[in-house]
C-alpha cells in the first residue's frame, strides 16, 4: 500500500468528469493512493473508494472564481494531501498559496487558455488580446513555481516546457474496451451520431444544415450551449432527422456507438481547435466506427493518414453530407475504416498508454 494522499480540486468540473474521476483518479486509486476530489457537487459521499467533498455550486463565474475558490483552498488545505492536483486556470491563486505552504502541486492544463480567450464571444475584439496576453505572462509566472505541469495536448505541452521542464501531455485518449462492445457490423444502422458538447463553433448548425442532403438519422447527445443556440438549431430543416437525447451517461454513449456507422466531429478552425486532440474522435475510433472530422493538417494526419474516417471543410454542409453519403454507400469501406480507427486505439492512443506518464509523474514527485 502507497499510503500516500492525493487531493483532486476544481471549481469548474463535475467531481465525476471523465478526464478527473473516470481516468485520473481511477488510475491513481487503483495504484493504491488515497484520493480526495474537492468539486461542485451536491453533497459529500464516497464512489469507488474515493472521497467526493462538495463545494457549493456557483455559475456565475465571477462568484465561482472568488467565494468557490476560497472555499475550495480551506477545504484543500484541510486535507493536509501530499499532492495537490488542480484542474481550472481560476484556481491558479489557490495553487500558488498551497506552494506557499510548502505543498506539492500540479496543475492540469486542459486548454491553451490565451489562444481560448480570443474566441470568446462575450469579450469586445479589442479586449480579446489584452486580456489573452495578461493572462498568458501571469500562467507563465505561476507555471514556474509548481512542481509539474500536467497537459491535455503535445501542442500545449511544447507551450509550457519552456517554462517549467517538469511538464508531460496526459492525452485524453479513452479506455480501450471501455466504449467498445463487439458486434456484427451488418446489424448496425445507417445511422450517424455526434456526442459532446452542442456550440455553434463544433459545428452544429452545418451538420443539421448537411442532413437536409442526407437520407440517415443524426443521433445527437450533449447539452445546448444555450438556450437560443438551441432554439435555432430546432428551427432548421433538418431537424426532423435528429434523435436528441440530452446529456447521456457512458452506458447510453456505448449503446449509441454500437448502433451507428459513422462519427462527426466537425469543429470550426479556431486557434484553440486547431491543434487540439479531441476525445470523442477517438472514442469513436475505438468503438470500431469511422470519423467523419475537420481538415485541420493535425487530424488529417491521424484520420487519413491511417484510413480510418474522412475529413472534410467543417463550414460546408454539402461537403460533409457528402462524406456522410460516400461512408454510408460504400459498406465495406466504412468497415474497413472502423476497423482502422479501432486498431489504432488499440496500439497507440489509449488511456493505458497515457496512465503510465501519470503514474511514473507521481512516484517522481513523491519519491
Amino acid at each position: 500500500m502507497i499510503n500516500k494522499n492525493i487531493c483532486i480540486v476544481t471549481t469548474v468540473h463535475s467531481p465525476f468528469d471523465v478526464r478527473i474521476f473516470h481516468k485520473e483518479a481511477i488510475s491513481l486509486k487503483k495504484a493504491g493512493y488515497n484520493l480526495t476530489i474537492i468539486a461542485p457537487h451536491d453533497i459529500n459521499e464516497t464512489v469507488n473508494d474515493i472521497n467526493i467533498i462538495a463545494l457549493k455550486k456557483h455559475k456565475d463565474r465571477i462568484q465561482r472564481m472568488f467565494k468557490t475558490s476560497k472555499q475550495a483552498f480551506i477545504l484543500a488545505v484541510n486535507q493536509k494531501a501530499d499532492v495537490y492536483h488542480f484542474h481550472d486556470p481560476e484556481l491558479i491563486p489557490v495553487g500558488l498559496k498551497l506552494k506557499k505552504l510548502g505543498k506539492k502541486v500540479i496543475y492540469d492544463v486542459h486548454e491553451d487558455v490565451p489562444r481560448h480567450i480570443l474566441t470568446k464571444p462575450y469579450l469586445n475584439r479589442f479586449i480579446k488580446p489584452i486580456v489573452s496576453k495578461m493572462f498568458e505572462i501571469y500562467e507563465n509566472y505561476a507555471a514556474k513555481k509548481f512542481d509539474v505541469i500536467i497537459t491535455a495536448t503535445p501542442y500545449i505541452r511544447d507551450r509550457f516546457k519552456e517554462i517549467n521542464k517538469n511538464t508531460v501531455d496526459i492525452n485524453n485518449y479513452p479506455k480501450i474496451d471501455e466504449l467498445y462492445e463487439p458486434v456484427n457490423w451488418d446489424i448496425r444502422k445507417n445511422e450517424i451520431c455526434y456526442i459532446g458538447g452542442i456550440t455553434k463553433i463544433r459545428g452544429i448548425e452545418e451538420v443539421i444544415k448537411a442532413l437536409e442532403y442526407t437520407n440517415t438519422t443524426l443521433h445527437l447527445a450533449g447539452n445546448f450551449e444555450s438556450k437560443e443556440l438551441e432554439e435555432y438549431i430546432k428551427s432548421l430543416k433538418g431537424w426532423s432527422k435528429v434523435r436528441y437525447y440530452g446529456f447521456v451517461g457512458r452506458d447510453k454513449v456505448k449503446e449509441i456507438l454500437k448502433n451507428v456507422k459513422i462519427g462527426l466531429v466537425t469543429l470550426y478552425p479556431t486557434i484553440n481547435y486547431l491543434d487540439s486532440l479531441p476525445v470523442k474522435m477517438f472514442e469513436y475510433m475505438s468503438a470500431g466506427i469511422p470519423v467523419i472530422a475537420s481538415n485541420f493538417p493535425l487530424w488529417k494526419e491521424i484520420i487519413e493518414r491511417n484510413n480510418c474516417g474522412i475529413c472534410v471543410d467543417p463550414l460546408n454542409p454539402k461537403e460533409i453530407a457528402n462524406g456522410i453519403n460516400y461512408l454510408l454507400e460504400n459498406d465495406h469501406i466504412a468497415k474497413t475504416m472502423g476497423e482502422n480507427g479501432r486498431k489504432l486505439v488499440m496500439t497507440k492512443y489509449n488511456w493505458e498508454n497515457e496512465e503510465k506518464k501519470l503514474l511514473d509523474i507521481y512516484f517522481k514527485i513523491l519519491k
